[in-house]
């Protein structure tokens, strides 16, 4: 079976990068993640005077942090182009940061399409100044910091962008903070706060999942830690594999299984993936990563429920491109936030998916997708987004397809060097 490693997850190594800007001396990330967004991110706090540089070993960041109040007026606007996370957390940071005024915050063209108002309205709610520049609810925007006040946040929507900016806001300006949301969230920010020495609690409260950290430390002390790879990352081969684009299977190596990330592996399973998985707990940032090996199998079409989605957020791209091979009729319902991604992640993916000749129907929360083994032939567009460019890639992989994929590019924003590995592995390069 041939082994693939996959590049370092990129929410971690964008919490990473910020929980070290914030901590007093100097922290190493080993197995960063290099890709656009987190260099972005990057970018930004090297503007507001954190020192982050690779070090000599390729996937290694050092970052000499700033305390927790410590960062400088930047000597430009602080531009995330297209890192909705960077962008969205970092606004939390910036509220608390009680001496820096008028910060100029912007993204590239498709960031700047994207909705802010679900985190500038909570921020806004605890006391941040912030306002927006041009279009309501969107970038560009000015940040001024504040005394943010304790708060209890009753988020209507499970989003991990949301809540980590709260909590990076409540980190920053030493309060008491507690977030309610309707279903769990991926929940990086919390395993890394706690890893960090901040305490965290979570509990089920009233049919709610409840968020709370009642005194945040005064100091954050840096530290090093390695970065599993990337589940959303690694999703990708194993749909490659389980289609048969790879004759014996694969082994994926260091993949991060974070429960609150790995909902595709159990919709995988129920459609009839060969999937095998041997985890371990690293117990400096109690995130569990692991061994996936993943054999051709024949899939069935399956359901998804609202319950599922937020287990799975980034992978639904990779999950309609299963469905459409697989037997039978798979329904998606519940996953209204695909909308407010990278780009309309359900708009795209249905206009792509006909264009090749994929029998699909649209709902405003959701799709159904009709399996075939019919050979899929067209030309689709990424609109800059990363996940559904790999997904296609995955699609066009396939020996009896061809597809034409316009801006390929986006896959670098969080898979650098996507297409060359998938080049290595596919069937299809001994066509022609």
């Amino acid at each position: 079976m041939k082994r693939i490693s996959i590049p370092g997850d990129k929410s971690i190594t964008q919490r990473l990068v910020i929980l070290g800007g914030l901590a007093e001396g100097k922290s190493c990330l080993k197995g960063a993640l290099f890709g656009g967004d987190c260099s972005s991110t990057v970018d930004a706090l090297n503007n507001l005077g954190v020192r982050i540089k690779p070090s000599s070993d390729h996937g290694e960041l050092i970052i000499v942090g700033m305390g927790l109040q410590g960062f400088q007026s930047p000597k430009r606007n602080l531009d995330f182009h297209n890192s909705g996370t960077g962008a969205r957390l970092m606004l939390g940071v910036l509220s608390g940061q009680k001496h820096l005024k008028d910060i100029f915050v912007t993204g590239d063209q498709s960031l700047r399409q994207r909705p802010m108002g679900r985190v500038v309205e909570p921020l806004r709610e605890v006391g941040a100044k912030i306002e927006y520049m041009e279009d309501v609810g969107r970038l560009p925007l000015s940040v001024s910091g504040q005394s943010l006040h304790p708060f209890h946040y009753q988020s209507p929507v499970a989003s991990a962008q949301v809540k980590s900016a709260l909590l990076f806001a409540g980190l920053v300006a030493g309060n008491a903070a507690k977030i309610s949301e309707p279903i769990q969230s991926r929940d990086h920010t919390e395993r890394l706060f706690e890893s960090a020495g901040i305490r965290i609690r979570e509990r089920n409260n009233e049919n709610k999942w409840q968020i709370s950290m009642d005194s945040p430390p005064s100091k954050l002390d840096p530290f090093e830690v390695d970065i599993p790879g990337d589940f959303s990352s690694a999703a990708f081969f194993m749909g490659l594999a389980t289609l048969g684009g790879v004759n014996e299977g694969i082994v994926l190596e260091n993949v991060g299984l974070n429960p609150t990330r790995t909902g595709l592996l159990t919709v995988m399973l129920r459609m009839g993936a060969n999937i095998q998985i041997s985890k371990s707990i690293s117990g400096i940032i109690k995130e569990a990563r692991g061994v996936i090996e993943i054999l051709p199998s024949e899939l069935s079409g399956t359901e998804i429920t609202p319950e599922e989605v937020p287990a799975m957020i980034d992978e639904f791209p990779l999950l309609i491109v299963l469905a459409s091979r697989a037997v039978g009729v798979t329904k998606i319902r519940g996953a209204q936030e695909l909308r407010f991604k990278e780009s309309d992640r359900i708009g795209v993916m249905v206009k792509n998916m006909r264009a090749i000749g994929v029998e699909i129907e649209e709902f405003e929360d959701g799709l159904e997708i009709v399996g075939s083994e019919s050979p899929l032939s067209g030309k689709v567009r990424s609109h800059g987004d990363h996940r559904i460019a790999m997904a296609f890639g995955i699609l066009n992989a396939l020996p009896q397809n061809q597809i034409a994929i316009e801006g390929m590019d986006a896959a670098g924003v969080s898979f650098p060097g996507f297409w060359e590995t998938l080049s290595s592995m596919q069937k299809k390069s001994s066509r022609s």
